[in-house]
């Protein structure tokens, strides 16, 4: 066995082993809630990335393949046409059986039986593709945490999740403008290490000179808008946002309240008295969008964001996996000429449609269905959030939601 599989073991071992420590803070009837279609329980999650497993690997590669359940296909095949029928996506949390002890027993016979191929001396093949397993659970374990806000939201108790110290309020930096030049600029994955294949390939684009605010922006900063009665002014939102913030009959963001006229935020952290310093988050593109012409800006595009976020890289600026990171976007201090916050805080939602670079291929079979058939009705979100576990952001990352969703760690960065 060469030291590159003794890694990829460890780091199957450590990344099945924290998404199961995600669940440890919750209860068993916690796990199973689902608070509307969008999410999903905690044990379908659990369920589903060993079934990523089970399905995409060991059907394959296993010489005497058996399943651990036969129904579990069906149960936990998330949107993969490819693999066969599915469980009603907003039906999930109807799912009382199998109980949560037998969904973690199906974790541990398919960590053992990965762990059996791996120790086999597998091929690039297997590496490759127990690496993809690692980063669609990666992604599952942020979607663990804000499923699980959301759920807790719910209770009007509006319980913590961690009772673990938020910590003290504080005043964002000043907001500056940092000007890039335009040109033609190289955008997508370079071509080493991961990458999931809506990243690909790399190619040329043409953007004009602009700028972007060195941070995202503040509570202090959203909550004037708000104050102002941007939720009111139709002139600020396009007619679909408008059309959306009336059915809703929305006046502030996800998890704001007001309460004897002071403001307060729901956090995992439980409720939290409105932090001004701290970024706004939990924003839709409508919201985001709707800011951006409030505050005389606009959002950012994708291929903007690539290309400052590169720049900073190259020149030795935040790494993307350097910042701290805890369950609540944190306030910064001033950075001189970076731009702050690109990483760690929130995803920062862009004016470009998610669609499919120039040239690409999506992958043969059923993981072919990973990314490619959503490129429709969604936008570009860059960087990555508070709950984004550590090593899984990087400059060329492209995660896409509908304009609507605002459950996610969302927030904005100005462009003009």
């Amino acid at each position: 066995m060469t030291q590159n599989d003794i890694d990829l073991i460890a780091r199957f071992q450590a990344v099945r082993q924290h998404t199961v420590s995600l669940a440890e803070p919750l209860s068993p009837e916690d796990c199973c809630v689902q608070s509307m279609p969008d999410a999903s329980p905690v044990k379908w999650h659990l369920a589903h990335t060993t079934w990523f497993f089970e399905t995409f690997i060991l059907e394959t590669e296993e010489r005497h393949f058996r399943p651990f359940h036969a129904a579990f296909r069906v149960l936990f095949n998330s949107y993969y046409n490819g693999v066969g029928d599915k469980h009603p996506r907003p039906q999930r949390g109807m799912l009382t059986r199998p109980a949560l002890g037998e969904v973690l027993a199906y974790r541990r016979n398919v960590d053992e039986r990965i762990t059996a191929l791996l120790d086999a001396r597998p091929d690039d093949a297997l590496r490759a593709l127990v690496e993809t397993g690692l980063q669609h659970e990666q992604q599952h374990q942020e979607l663990i945490l804000t499923d699980v806000k959301h759920m807790l939201s719910h209770n009007p108790w509006w319980p913590a999740y961690s009772e673990a110290g938020f910590g003290e309020q504080h005043t964002a930096p000043g907001l500056r403008w940092l000007a890039f030049e335009g040109g033609v600029v190289e955008i997508g994955h370079p071509g080493n290490g991961f990458c999931f294949d809506n990243e690909l390939p790399r190619h040329r684009q043409f953007v004009e000179p602009y700028s972007l605010a060195s941070r995202l922006v503040s509570n202090d900063e959203y909550l004037a808008f708000v104050e102002d009665g941007g939720y009111r002014q139709a002139a600020l939102w396009l007619s679909e946002g408008w059309d959306w913030v009336q059915a809703n009959r929305l006046a502030h963001p996800l998890y704001w309240r007001e309460r004897d006229g002071r403001w307060e935020e729901f956090t995992l952290h439980g409720a939290q008295p409105l932090d001004p310093g701290r970024p706004a988050c939990h924003l839709s593109w409508f919201e985001a969008d709707a800011y951006a012409r409030w505050a005389g800006a606009r959002l950012p595009t994708e291929a903007e964001w690539e290309h400052a976020a590169r720049r900073q890289e190259s020149s030795g600026g935040e790494a993307n996996d350097g910042v701290a990171r805890g369950l609540h976007p944190r306030a910064v201090r001033d950075g001189g000429d970076d731009l702050l916050q690109l990483f760690g805080a929130a995803w920062q939602w862009t004016s470009s449609s998610y669609a499919a670079y120039p040239g690409y291929a999506p992958a043969a079979g059923a993981l072919g269905e990973y990314n490619g058939k959503f490129m429709s009705n969604q936008y570009v979100l860059r960087g990555s959030s508070c709950a984004t576990p550590r090593g899984h952001s990087r400059v060329e990352y492209r995660n896409f939601f509908p304009s609507g969703a605002r459950w996610q760690f969302s927030g904005v960065r100005l462009a003009r």
